[in-house]
């Protein structure tokens, strides 16, 4: 089975290049493929200096639809998606969340963070299946409709499709990971903003769905 990576990057110069370096280095992924969402800094420049894959969006179309972006360019059979931010992120992880999936043990694979940042563990202890980090089939993306209009309600998409397909799924324990919090990132109160403004698109994109049902 062939897998590709997607990294969907809104303004992760400073961040981006760890992920990249790591993946360069996992013989199981044929293309990296990063998704510059309307980014304004040097990400586009940093990632293609790694030798992958650009995709370069003019305007934010959020993760749902960065993540769209990737995959209408680009196919395999398994599918790798990751956060541009991750701290600590090493082969094994990504040979982890791979591997059930190539192996056909698990349509799907979710990592949560273990022993990483307190406050990263503790948020994906409350809420495990809002990870970003996933290997699944190619073939149930392609399933999924509402990708695009997700934005940051794009893992709840995600879950949605999961639950209503009863697909295997496998959690994947992310040892000694995290990544960069947008406070870090942007200073507290606009870090704050962008925390709630991710928040109100995950509890839009749950309103629509309900109010079809």
């Amino acid at each position: 089975m062939e897998a590709i990576a997607i990294i969907p990057a809104y303004n992760e110069q400073k961040n981006i290049g760890h992920v990249l370096a790591v993946l360069k280095h996992v013989a199981l992924i044929k293309k990296i493929i990063v998704v510059s969402d309307g980014s304004t800094d040097d990400t586009v420049s940093v990632a293609k200096s790694y030798g992958v894959e650009v995709v370069e969006l003019t305007e934010n179309r959020g993760k749902g639809g960065a993540l769209k972006a990737g995959l209408d360019n680009f196919q395999a059979d398994v599918v790798l998606f990751l956060d541009a931010d991750l701290l600590g992120l090493t082969e094994k992880h990504v040979h982890n969340l791979l591997e059930p999936v190539i192996d056909d043990e698990a349509d799907m694979t979710i990592g949560i963070f273990e022993k990483g940042r307190i406050a990263t563990d503790f948020a994906q202890k409350m809420a495990p299946y809002l990870s970003g980090q996933r290997a699944l089939k190619f073939s149930l993306m392609e399933k999924i409709s509402d990708l695009d209009v997700a934005r940051f309600g794009v893992e709840m998409a995600i879950n949605r499709f999961m639950e209503s397909s009863h697909i295997r799924v496998k959690e994947v324990l992310l040892h000694d990971m995290s990544h960069v919090m947008k406070e870090e990132k942007m200073g507290v109160w606009k870090g704050m903003a962008a925390r709630m403004k991710m928040y109100w698109e995950i509890i839009k994109y749950l309103t629509r769905v309900n109010s079809l049902k």
